[in-house]
Parts: structure tokens; C-alpha cells; sequence
């Protein structure tokens, strides 16, 4: 059975600050478990009977509690929760900012833990095993963002950096990509294998000071040309659409 302290520092977690204090993180769900387990151990475990059942290599051991659905919920932050809720260690805080001759992308303050998420998880399936965060980006182990990214978490990268030394530090001639208003339509840019693409906050787009050090300003353009359309697109769909276009070729 699972104490009331276990619940308090569980829901603890939930908060950057309480994530901070104890080095650890939240996870929900089967496959988000699942595919975190593949690469970390979790400190805790706290799942129904019918998961344990279907995991039957997991240990029921220290750290490992079967609770009922009901009890679930009271420890869960889902509305509907899903069969299993783990704590994980968190690693490699101050991961490195190395940059070699790979795709990358870069998020610019980007704001929505829900956007941060998807994007992770459009970044592992095109094969982008890194990402720069700027330091006012949503914080990656907010259980949104986790749970956003339907466990694409355990295979990127996720480093937060000052993006302007970052930049400033790159190679003479290094490609660094943006999309603007006013940039080269992407169906027609001839586009490199290696780079960094830049995405910006949800309402403001690329910051100006990041906006001066892309090298390569990019334009998703609407259909048809000229006509009144929406003002801009979701920063995870424009995500998709970029890294779709680099992939392309």
C-alpha cells in the first residue's frame, strides 16, 4: 500500500521546483514507461495489478506499489490515468552543448509544454537526437511535456543553453536555419544534411537577438499564394513540416 508521504512526494514532482529539489521526474502510461525503463531504472513504481500482470519481469519489490484504479487516481496527475505512474532519476542536468555536422533544432523560448512534447517527439522520428533549449523554454520534465512526447524523451537529447554563445560558437559558414515571414520558400531552398534549425516562441516567433545570427531565413508558405489564411502556424506543426522538407532530400 502506498503512504500518504509517498503521494505527497509524488505529487511534489509536479512542480520544477520540487523536480529540482528531488532529481527526479514523473512518467505515465504503459508505452511512456515502457520505453523510459528501456534506458533508466525508475525509483518508483506505482501501478494496477492488470500492469504488473502484463509486465511480469518488473520486480514487486522496494519502490514497487499495486494500487487499485481509485488509488491511482489520487496519485496520478492525468485526468484519466493509465495502469502506471513511475518515478524516474533525473540525469546529465548540465548535459553538454556539443554541435558536429548532424541536424539539430533550437527552440526560442517556446512556452507551451504541450508544444515542447510534440516537438521532442517529431524530432525522433525524424531522426534528431538533440535539441537546444533556450533557458526560458518549458522545462522538459514538467509531466506535460513527458507525457507529450509518448516516450520520444528516452531517445532525444534535450540541453538548455545560452543560444546566442551557442551560436556564436559554431564554425564560420555552420548552416543556421529559421523560418520567417520574409525568408526563401523552403520548397525551393536548396537545404543542407547538417544544421540548426531555429523555432520560436508560440506568439512572438524568433526572438530578435537569435533572429540575427540565422544565416538561412526560410518561409513556409500558404496555399494558394495571396490568399487570406490563418496568421501563422502551430510551432509544433511548423516543426514538422521543416524537419519533413530536410529529410526530403
Amino acid at each position: 500500500m502506498i503512504s500518504k508521504n509517498q503521494i505527497k512526494y509524488i505529487h511534489s514532482l509536479e512542480t520544477k521546483k520540487g523536480r529540482n529539489k528531488e532529481n527526479a521526474f514523473v512518467a505515465e502510461g504503459p508505452k511512456v514507461v515502457a520505453d523510459l525503463m528501456a534506458f533508466m531504472q525508475p525509483q518508483m513504481i506505482v501501478a494496477t495489478e492488470e500492469w504488473y500482470r502484463a509486465n511480469p519481469t518488473v520486480s514487486n519489490g522496494n519502490g514497487c506499489f499495486v494500487v487499485t484504479e481509485d488509488e491511482l487516481r489520487k496519485v496520478s496527475f492525468l485526468q484519466h490515468p493509465q495502469q502506471v505512474l513511475a518515478v524516474f532519476p533525473i540525469k546529465d542536468k548540465q548535459k553538454e552543448a556539443v554541435v558536429e555536422k548532424k541536424l539539430y533544432l533550437a527552440l526560442d523560448g517556446v512556452q507551451d509544454p504541450g508544444n515542447l512534447g510534440t516537438i521532442i517527439r517529431i524530432a525522433d522520428w525524424f531522426g534528431i537526437t538533440r535539441i537546444f533549449c533556450s533557458r526560458d523554454t518549458a522545462d522538459v520534465y514538467n509531466p506535460k511535456v513527458i507525457q507529450a512526447t509518448m516516450g520520444s524523451v528516452a531517445r532525444v537529447d534535450v540541453v538548455y543553453v545560452d543560444l546566442a554563445e551557442l551560436f556564436g560558437s559554431l564554425p564560420e559558414g555552420y548552416p543556421v536555419y529559421g523560418t520567417f515571414l520574409d525568408g526563401e520558400d523552403i520548397y525551393k531552398k536548396a537545404l543542407t544534411s547538417h544544421g540548426i534549425i531555429v523555432m520560436g516562441n508560440e506568439g512572438k516567433g524568433i526572438s530578435p537577438a537569435i533572429g540575427e545570427l540565422v544565416n538561412n531565413r526560410l518561409l513556409i508558405p500558404n496555399f494558394p499564394k495571396g490568399r487570406d489564411t490563418a496568421d501563422s502556424l502551430n510551432v509544433a506543426i511548423a516543426t514538422a513540416i521543416t524537419c519533413s522538407e530536410f529529410r526530403r532530400g
